[in-house]
């Protein structure tokens, strides 16, 4: 009897408490990542805020809000809008190992020269975490 609670406790723990980590969704504030790319006609560089979070083994997708510096040229005449605007954009993040690639997409606003619209953009970054 007593090998046979032993043969269990065995089965149990190496079943339980294995090396492998399994899938896992994750709500964070900040993951450490930072990117930068192009977006309509200009740069952004961003970080990665309030976020949902799926990891699976070395890969892990990232669904959130993008806190970012946006770095376009106003080519509109007259007076000029600064090159460097802050802005909060939306998008998807995929890192796996320490590089990022990110899809964000952006809300411009509604001007006298066109209407507002989405903008999708694509980008590159690293994770610090």
């Amino acid at each position: 009897m007593k090998n046979c609670l032993y043969a269990a406790g065995i089965l149990i723990s190496g079943l339980c408490f294995s090396q492998e980590t399994g899938s896992k969704v994750k709500a964070s504030f900040f993951d450490g990542i930072v990117a930068a790319g192009y977006v309509d006609h200009g740069a952004f560089i961003n970080f990665t805020g309030p976020n949902v979070s799926f990891t699976h083994k070395g890969l892990k997708l990232i669904a959130g809000m993008l806190p970012s510096l946006r770095i376009k040229e106003d080519r509109s005449p007259g007076t000029k809008n600064s090159p460097v605007t802050p802005n909060l954009g939306a998008g998807i993040t995929a890192v796996y190992k320490k590089i990022a690639f990110q899809i964000p997409v952006y809300y411009n606003t509604k001007t006298s020269a066109e209407n507002g619209a989405w903008k999708v953009g694509i980008g590159l970054g690293y994770s610090f975490r």
